[in-house]
């Protein structure tokens, strides 16, 4: 496998908190590799943090292994106790082009409506659904899709505007991923609030409740 134009990813998994893996994979040899990870051995499939597509990428993950190398869980695995978003500051100081939303899109194709239900049936149990007034976004603050052009506007603790028709923002980001009606779907890595992800001040959030 070429050194050339690799992806390096960041994984989480519901049944493994306040772990992620760090990988890298082929452009071409995306989907292998994430149905090579979700085996007999995990219970629910992982879910993709962040991927970027970068030159030399075996260099840039062996750098990231060194990095966190004391937050690394086994030295055999690629397994790290580390808040994903101090990977990402990281990984973004190398010249490339993130691909988080292709290589999501792959972890969905190749598990069940099932697997994917299960997942995140397992995240509700640990804690709960997405709420703009706990996260201090005020009714009539805009969310963007990806940090790209696509806004929604929240209209209530729970619900947002998109196109004119309030939606939880599960059903807005399944609407605008063009996936079908009723999928298992996590929408708040997909957006941001003032430049910061949602499910990074989700993960603060009930972090610093857990703490208390």
């Amino acid at each position: 496998m070429s050194n050339e134009f690799q992806i390096v990813y960041i994984l989480t998994n519901p049944s493994m908190p306040n772990l992620i893996k760090i990988g890298v994979t082929g452009q071409s040899d995306v989907e292998g590799r994430m149905k090579q990870l979700y085996t007999s051995g995990v219970p629910v499939p992982f879910e993709c943090h962040f991927a970027y597509r970068v030159e030399n990428a075996f260099s840039v993950e062996k750098t990231l292994h060194y990095a966190f190398g004391d937050s690394r869980v086994n030295p055999n695995r690629e397994f790290f106790k580390v808040a994903p978003d101090r990977v990402v500051a990281v990984l973004k100081l190398v010249l490339g082009e993130e691909v988080t939303l292709q290589v999501n899109q792959e972890l969905t194709s190749e598990t069940t409506v099932e697997d994917r239900e299960s997942g995140e049936r397992l995240k509700k149990s640990r804690r709960p659904n997405l709420n703009f007034n706990d996260l201090d976004i005020p009714v009539g603050s805009i969310l963007r899709f990806r940090d790209g052009p696509i806004e929604v506007t929240v209209v209530s603790d729970r619900k947002v505007d998109y196109e004119g028709e309030p939606l939880f923002l599960t059903g807005a980001t399944i609407k605008i991923l063009g996936l079908e009606e009723g999928a298992a779907l996590q929408p708040s890595p997909y957006w941001t609030f003032q430049g910061r992800r949602l499910d990074d001040l989700y993960e603060e959030f009930h972090s610093g409740e857990e703490a208390a």
